[in-house]
């Protein structure tokens, strides 16, 4: 079997990428841009794989899509190529639907014609060069599909497109209606919807999945999770937005992947599924979690980057109000700064999964509690990496966001 894969160079198609051929599962065609968030050193070890080809085209390019398409003729897409991060489409929406929305309908359009042209035989020639004719066990379809029965278009989605959730409401489930709230939840939105309608209209043999708050090793650093890790390390302020009481349901992203192969194999055409972790927490508790768990990782405390680091510190274990012994006695707690809440901030998204869970049989392995320990381990594992992927642009973005939210409310 050989899967397309869009956006392979990101942090969730890495991770995909990465199970797929360590298990020997599928051959891989990573198609990505590389754009600020892509990078190819998140797939170590792969360029000497023979199951393993990279094609840097945006999803964009419709010549350059058909000639990949023409090239390896793959059994399935998986397309996660997308601008993801709300911040950057507050600032700038155009590019989220000009890649969102128009990359996903490009997308679309050549994979439907891909399709058409497929082998309508039982156990016709295979849609790969070289294949024998029967099918691969691991493909989607019954025994005896032709190799147009056979495809699929996997449409990986967010969340974010159901918008906010009122604290005492049930989680998300698959028929909730879609409410976003920021471009970027728009543009996935509207990329949702034209999967459906492909389907709907042209037969295109889809399955979408949405996924809550996604964190794990290679994740890029102006997420909330690494972002965190990285500047407590640094002795950097922990900027929380506003009083920290938003509520995600956060996912490994190893569970993640072995969610999107398993919906992929023996997914419902037409069907959508909800992933979660199962596991909710307020964006403070997180960060309080993160500080805890570099205390005992990392004891000797941050390197500050500047004078007020330590002055924090100090102001902290000596505050009147009350704190336990374990948050005294924490350095990095000290360094956590509520910051100007961002535009139309959702407060709460949560996900109920049971149907990937009752249907296909997927259930989250990791607890919060494992994974983050792991995350934070991996981070302080692998400095190279994060030196790498913090360039100048990188560090130009940052200061351009936080400094726009930089009157504090105060440190906690």
């Amino acid at each position: 079997m050989k899967i397309l894969i869009t956006g392979g160079a990101g942090f969730i198609g890495s991770a995909l990428i990465r199970h797929l051929r360590a298990r020997q599962l599928a051959e891989v065609v990573n198609v990505d841009a590389l754009t600020y968030a892509g990078n190819p050193e998140s797939l170590p070890g792969l360029d000497a794989d023979p199951g393993y080809r990279f094609e840097k085209v945006d999803i964009r390019d419709r010549e350059a899509l058909e000639r990949v398409f023409r090239e390896h003729r793959p059994d399935a897409v998986m397309h996660l190529a997308a601008e993801s991060h709300v911040d950057r489409s507050i600032l700038g929406p155009a590019v989220f639907v000009d890649t969102n929305v128009v990359g996903t309908q490009n997308l679309l359009e050549v994979a439907r014609e891909y399709a058409a042209s497929l082998d309508d035989r039982p156990d016709g020639p295979g849609t790969s060069p070289g294949a024998t004719g029967q099918a691969d066990p691991l493909s989607p379809g019954p025994a005896g599909a032709t190799p147009r029965e056979r495809f699929r278009f996997h449409h990986i989605s967010t969340d974010e497109v159901f918008g906010d959730l009122p604290p005492e409401a049930a989680a998300f489930t698959e028929a909730t209606p879609y409410a976003p709230s920021s471009p970027y939840a728009a543009s996935k939105a509207a990329s949702d919807h034209l999967v459906r309608a492909w389907h709907r209209t042209y037969g295109l043999p889809v399955v979408i999945t949405n996924c809550s708050n996604n964190y794990g090793p290679y994740q890029f650093p102006e997420k909330l999770i690494p972002l965190m890790i990285l500047n407590a390390l640094a002795g950097k302020p922990l900027p929380v937005y506003g009083d920290g009481g938003q509520i995600r349901d956060w996912l490994h992203v190893e569970d993640h992947a072995e969610a999107l192969w398993t919906v992929l194999q023996h997914g419902e055409i037409g069907r959508t599924y909800n992933i979660g972790g199962d596991a909710e927490r307020t964006n403070l508790e997180v960060v309080e979690a993160i500080c805890r768990t570099l205390a005992e990782l990392r004891p000797a405390g941050p390197a500050p980057d500047d004078a007020d680091a330590a002055d924090r510190a100090r102001a902290f274990a000596s505050e009147a109000v009350s704190h336990d012994d374990a948050d005294r006695a924490n350095p990095y707690r000290a360094l956590i700064q509520s910051v100007t809440d961002r535009p139309g901030h959702d407060r709460r998204y949560a996900i109920d999964s049971s149907r990937i869970q009752h249907e296909l049989g997927w259930r989250p392995a990791h607890s919060f509690e494992q994974g983050l320990r792991e995350t934070v381990q991996w981070y302080l594992d692998h400095p190279e990496w994060v030196a790498r992927v913090q360039s100048g642009a990188y560090r130009e973005w940052m200061e351009v966001n936080y400094a726009r939210r930089s009157k504090a409310t105060g440190s906690r």
